[in-house]
């Protein structure tokens, strides 16, 4: 079977505290009006890390400065013909978010992330979730 070529990410961003996680509410397909971690596309020539903080910045207006990215786990989707590298972080301080087409908002540990009317993919963010929780995110500050 052949490797896909397209590569997405996804960046799970924990606050300072780690007790919640930042998600944003889709405007378009696929899974318009759900809750998903932030991210995008990697660009040609991009490599997958300067991907992941270009998305985060572009959509939230957290930076470098604010946060140190991990590479968690890829997940490749062979029938869809793509790879999703997924981040984590914790921020090393309070920031002030800024919207770029999605609303952004953070959600409690105590959400259910396995309910499909409320969270994109099927029931993978709990998973990602659950193992993004066991990483040492230790801040810089």
């Amino acid at each position: 079977m052949k490797k896909p070529e397209k590569v997405m990410n996804c960046i799970v961003v924990f606050n300072r505290e780690k007790d919640k996680v930042l998600f944003c509410k889709r405007k378009k397909e696929p899974f318009k009006g759900r809750l998903n971690f932030v991210g995008g596309k990697v660009e040609p020539g991009e490599t997958s890390e300067a991907a992941a903080y270009r998305e985060l910045q572009e959509e939230t207006g957290i930076s470098r400065q604010h946060i140190c990215l991990y590479r968690l786990m890829d997940l490749t989707y062979y029938h869809q013909d793509f790879i999703l590298e997924i981040y984590v972080g914790r921020l090393d301080e309070d920031v002030e978010l800024r919207e770029e087409t999605n609303p952004l908002l953070w959600l409690p540990l105590s959400e259910d992330y396995t309910d499909r009317e409320r969270f994109a993919g099927e029931q993978n963010i709990a998973h990602i979730i659950n193992i993004a929780m066991m990483y040492p995110l230790p801040t810089r500050r």
